[in-house]
C-alpha cells in the first residue's frame, strides 16, 4: 500500500501533455510493483561508496497523491540550485510571467534648448538580462531616445544608480572564495552583460616581459598585471587572479609560457553599475550627446530619493517577460538571474516594521507566504538567498516535492514546466539520460556544488503516471574510478521513467 501525503491534487494531464508519448518504455525495461521500485532505488543508493554520504529522496504521484518512495524525506539537506525552484515560484506569484523590468534614463532637472544643467541619471530596477542577447544595444537605445527628446549637452555627471536593491551585493551565505567566479557575480539593480568580464591572457614576445591582458568589455575593471610574466617556452602555466574584498582592481600574477596559446577566463565584475554607466556614456557620445562631468555611481545606502522625485523620463528599455527570464535562468542554472528576481520582489515589498530590512530579507519573507499557501512548513525550507549558492540553504526533499505539486496546479504551471531543463534535450540536462526512457521526459532542475548533487522535477512513468520527485545527495566524495555523481542521480530518475506500476 502506498503511503499518502495530504495534498490537494487535480489531474495533471495538461501539465504533462508533451511528456506522455516519450515516457512509454518496453515492457521489460522496468518493474511493475512499488516494492520492486523501492528495492531498485535502495540498491542504487545503498552501495558501499555512499556509506559516509546522505541521500534524501521523495517521489509522489501527481495523479493520486501517493508516496512511491521516501528516504530521509523529512530531513534538512543542502539543495544547491534546486533551491531556485522556490525563487521561481515566488517570481511567478509576485511578479507574474508577463511582467517586464524597466531600466530608465532620467533628467534630474529641466531640459532647455538641448541642455541639461543637472546630472543625468541611469536608474536600474534589477533587469538581469541587460546587455545579453536581445538587449545588447540597450545603451544605444537609451541614447537614441534621449537624442530624440532633444538632449545635446549634459552639464553635470552621469550617475549610475543601483540603490533600488537595498543590502549587500552578494547573497547571504555566499563564500568569499567564490566572489571572483562567474557563478557568484554581485547582484545589482544595474546588472549588465551578466556582470562578467572575459579576460584573455597571452604571452609577450620574450620571457621576462609582462603578459598581455585583454578585457571584454574593456571598461569592466582595472587590472594590475605587473606580476603576471612571460616564462620560458615549455614552462607550465601558473596563472592566478585575486581581488580584495571591497576593491575594484583585479590582481593578476603568476606566469604563462612564451609558446603557450592564449588562455581565456570569465570572471565577475566588481561594480556592474559603473560598467553600465561607462557603456551608456560611450553610447551617448555616439549619438552626439556631450557630458561635461564624469561617470559616478550610487550604491545602497547612498541612494538619493530627491533625484528620483524631481526627474523626467528621457528613455526606457525593458527586460524580457519574467517567464522568459526564468526560462533562461533555470535552463542554465544562472545564479544572477534568480538572485536578482528575489531582490526585485523584495524591493517592491513595503514593510511597516521599524528599522532597516534588506531587499533580500523582504523577498524571503514574501517567499514564506508562498510556502504557506502551498502547505509547506517553514521549518522545512530554510533559505538565506535566492540561487542555492549558499551552504546555509537547507530544505527537505518532501518540501521540494510539495512545492512541485503546488506549482503543477497553478495557472502558470506550463511556464514553469517549459523553463525547466529537459533530459537529453537542453539546459543543464542536455547531455544527461540520453537514450533512456527519461530522455525528453524528465523536466527537472539540477543542483551541483562541492559534495552536493541534486535533481528535482517531473517525470511520466512508463505506465503514464505523472510523478514529482526530489533527489538530494549530500556529503559525498566520489571515489577514484567511480561514475560521475550526476549519473548516480540520473539512474534514479531513469528508474522512475521506466516504472510500470498501475495508475
Amino acid at each position: 500500500m502506498r503511503r499518502a501525503i495530504p495534498l490537494t491534487l487535480i489531474v495533471a494531464s495538461l501539465f504533462f501533455g508533451g511528456m506522455v508519448a516519450k515516457a512509454a518504455a518496453p515492457a521489460n525495461a522496468g518493474v511493475a510493483s512499488r516494492a520492486a521500485l523501492v528495492a531498485q532505488i535502495d540498491a542504487a543508493i545503498g552501495q558501499p561508496r555512499f556509506a559516509a554520504a546522505r541521500w534524501g529522496i521523495a517521489v509522489v504521484s501527481l495523479d493520486h497523491g501517493d508516496t512511491l518512495y521516501a528516504r530521509n524525506a523529512g530531513q534538512l539537506l543542502q539543495p544547491a540550485s534546486t533551491a531556485k525552484l522556490y525563487t521561481a515560484a515566488l517570481s511567478l506569484a509576485a511578479l507574474g510571467a508577463d511582467y517586464r523590468i524597466p531600466t530608465r534614463l532620467l533628467a534630474t532637472g529641466p531640459l532647455s534648448h538641448g541642455r541639461l544643467n543637472s546630472p543625468l541619471l541611469l536608474y536600474g530596477f534589477g533587469d538581469p538580462t541587460l546587455g545579453t542577447a536581445g538587449s545588447v544595444g540597450w545603451a544605444d537605445q537609451l541614447a537614441a531616445q534621449a537624442a530624440a527628446r532633444g538632449l545635446r549637452v549634459v552639464r553635470g555627471d552621469l550617475i549610475a544608480d543601483d540603490s533600488y536593491f537595498t543590502g549587500p551585493a552578494h547573497g547571504s551565505g555566499w563564500e568569499l572564495d567564490d566572489i571572483l567566479s562567474a557563478f557568484a557575480v554581485p547582484a545589482s539593480a544595474l546588472s549588465v552583460g551578466e556582470n562578467v568580464v572575459r579576460l584573455t591572457v597571452s604571452p609577450a614576445p620574450r620571457p621576462g616581459q609582462p603578459a598581455r591582458l585583454q578585457l571584454d568589455p574593456a571598461a569592466a575593471t582595472p587590472v594590475a598585471a605587473s606580476r603576471l610574466l612571460t616564462a620560458a617556452a615549455g614552462t607550465r602555466n601558473d596563472i592566478h587572479f585575486d581581488r580584495a574584498s571591497g576593491q575594484d582592481t583585479l590582481q593578476a600574477f603568476g606566469r604563462i609560457a612564451a609558446d603557450a596559446p592564449a588562455q581565456r577566463f570569465v570572471l565577475s565584475v566588481a561594480d556592474p553599475a559603473r560598467l553600465a554607466g561607462r557603456q551608456l556614456r560611450d553610447a551617448l557620445k555616439r549619438h552626439g550627446i556631450r557630458i561635461t562631468g564624469r561617470v559616478r555611481v550610487l550604491h545602497w545606502p547612498q541612494g538619493d530619493a530627491a533625484l528620483m522625485t524631481s526627474s523626467e523620463l528621457l528613455g526606457e528599455v525593458w527586460s524580457p517577460p519574467v517567464g522568459e527570464i526564468l526560462r533562461r535562468g533555470l535552463k542554465r542554472s544562472q545564479n544572477l538571474y534568480l538572485q536578482n528576481l528575489l531582490l526585485t520582489v523584495g524591493a517592491r515589498e513595503r514593510t511597516a516594521t521599524p528599522g532597516f530590512s534588506s531587499a533580500e530579507s523582504r523577498g524571503l519573507n514574501a517567499m514564506r507566504q508562498i510556502l504557506g499557501a502551498a502547505g509547506i512548513a517553514p521549518s522545512t525550507v530554510l533559505l538565506s538567498e535566492g540561487s542555492g549558492l549558499s551552504r546555509r540553504d537547507l530544505v527537505t526533499p518532501e518540501a521540494l516535492v510539495r512545492l512541485l505539486v503546488y506549482l503543477a496546479h497553478q495557472p502558470q504551471a506550463q511556464v514553469l514546466r517549459d523553463a525547466l531543463p529537459i533530459a537529453g534535450v537542453d539546459g543543464t540536462l542536455i547531455h544527461r539520460m540520453r537514450g533512456t526512457a527519461a530522455e525528453d521526459n524528465v523536466h527537472a532542475k539540477t543542483g551541483s556544488m562541492s559534495y552536493v548533487s541534486s535533481l528535482a522535477g517531473y517525470v511520466t512513468s512508463a505506465s503514464g503516471e505523472h510523478l514529482a520527485f526530489a533527489i538530494i545527495l549530500n556529503n559525498y566524495q566520489r571515489p577514484p574510478h567511480a561514475p560521475p555523481v550526476s549519473s548516480d542521480i540520473d539512474a534514479i530518475a531513469v528508474l522512475l521513467a521506466n516504472y510500470r506500476g498501475a495508475r
